[in-house]
């Protein structure tokens, strides 16, 4: 999980947040959520900000809705308040189980997909913006793509031999290949005191609380987290074990609690949503049962705190292929969506080229919201639709037709 100390800063710099602040706003976040989760839920569980969510923060609502990161840390705030409050009320089951599997896995391979697009970008190996088209191939013989592409290159290889930390292992090497052949500059020292969190410690901006865009973003906050959240826990409960004969993983709720109070926490920190990572499974698999094993890893995420001069200095061609590993691993779910089912593959289909094509995670998914109830009442299949998505229905229309031109 070390890689998102590295990645995460890079990503919300984009949205304007100064880099060094935010890598202490993130690896705090990793440690103190994860402590959460050692001593409240007592579960090999690690907590961190979510990749997806950075990238629709940054990129979606920073640099294509128009928001500022302040208004964006705001609506991430309220989103974590609300989970809060959804957990603890249990309602979170009757919105979480009314969002049908197609869909939970298109938004999965949608946001994949955009994150492999701004990593390919990021890599100089996809160029935007030019006049012959709207994409076309990079110079991929510049000397900081070729570091790119050696540095994926050697992500994916380790990868296919389940090398562990493979992402890591491939950024370090990419970023020493990139200070020794002059490309980028390095660090000045190795070691530091936590860079300041002052620039962006409570730093929301509520202004916007009653607007549109704010609306929008809060709910697609909030449903991503819900999603990946549920994915995540029973995913890494299954590999331990954890899961009862139903499938389901018994006291649930209090690992939820912990990714929205460490939701809440990042806003304030100054960073996006938090939730157990699916890497938490390397844990279980190497003998992690209980809380202790979290408590190892928020003690490790408090010590990258001093390593900030290295980590901070990272360059894009070293950290942007990890962004497409990531979003290769979320793809993998696109095999799960049922195509032979033109009501569910449709609005599937609609979601995961919207997120990518639009640049706009939340376009994809109220589209979703929307198109899947409607095919399902035209196949004949409406009373399979349950209540909680006809909410879902009616918020993204109303979104939709209140969106800003």
């Amino acid at each position: 999980m070390a890689y998102i100390v590295v990645v995460n800063p890079a990503i919300m710099e984009a949205a304007g947040i100064p880099k060094d602040a935010s890598m202490t706003a993130t690896a705090l976040t990793a440690a103190l959520g994860t402590l959460l989760m050692a001593f409240y839920a007592n579960r090999p569980f690690a907590i961190a900000p979510y990749m997806g969510e950075n990238a629709f923060i940054a990129y979606t609502v920073c640099l294509g809705m128009g928001l500022s990161w302040r208004s964006a840390l705001a609506a991430v705030f309220v989103s974590g308040i609300l989970f809060i409050i959804l957990t603890v009320t249990k309602i979170r089951s009757f919105l979480a189980d009314a969002i049908p599997t197609s869909l939970r896995f298109s938004f999965a391979s949608g946001i994949g997909l955009f994150l492999a697009f701004i990593g390919l970008v990021g890599m100089g190996v996809v160029q935007v913006g030019t006049e012959s088209a709207p994409v076309r191939l990079g110079s991929i013989t510049e000397p900081h793509v070729l570091v790119s592409i050696v540095t994926l290159l050697i992500m994916g290889v380790l990868s296919v031999h389940k090398v562990p930390g493979a992402i890591l292992i491939a950024i370090s090497i990419g970023t020493v290949v990139a200070f020794v052949s002059g490309i980028e500059s390095g660090p000045v020292a190795v070691f530091s005191m936590p860079p300041s969190l002052a620039p962006i410690f409570a730093k929301l901006d509520f202004g916007e609380a009653l607007s549109p865009s704010f609306v929008n973003v809060t709910l697609v906050i909030l449903v991503m987290a819900f999603l990946d959240t549920i994915a995540t826990l029973l995913a890494v409960a299954s590999v331990a074990n954890f899961l009862d004969k139903d499938g389901n993983l018994p006291h649930i709720e209090k690992p939820m609690l912990c990714d929205a109070i460490a939701t809440t926490l990042a806003a304030i920190l100054g960073t996006t949503t938090a939730g157990a990572y699916i890497e938490s499974a390397s844990g279980v698999r190497s003998g992690g049962r209980t809380g202790l094993t979290a408590l190892v890893v928020a003690i490790l995420f408090f010590l990258t705190l001093f390593f900030a001069p290295i980590l901070t200095s990272v360059p894009k061609c070293a950290y942007a292929p990890a962004l497409v590993l990531v979003g290769a691993s979320m793809m993998t779910t696109i095999t799960r969506i049922p195509f032979d089912k033109s009501e569910e593959a449709i609005p599937a289909f609609i979601v995961i080229v919207l997120m990518s094509f639009t640049y706009n995670i939340a376009i994809g998914m109220t589209a979703g919201f929307v198109l899947y109830p409607l095919f399902m009442l035209a196949s004949g299949r409406g009373k399979e639709v349950k209540p909680g998505m006809w909410v879902f229905f009616v918020i993204s229309l109303v979104l939709f037709a209140i969106y800003p031109a």
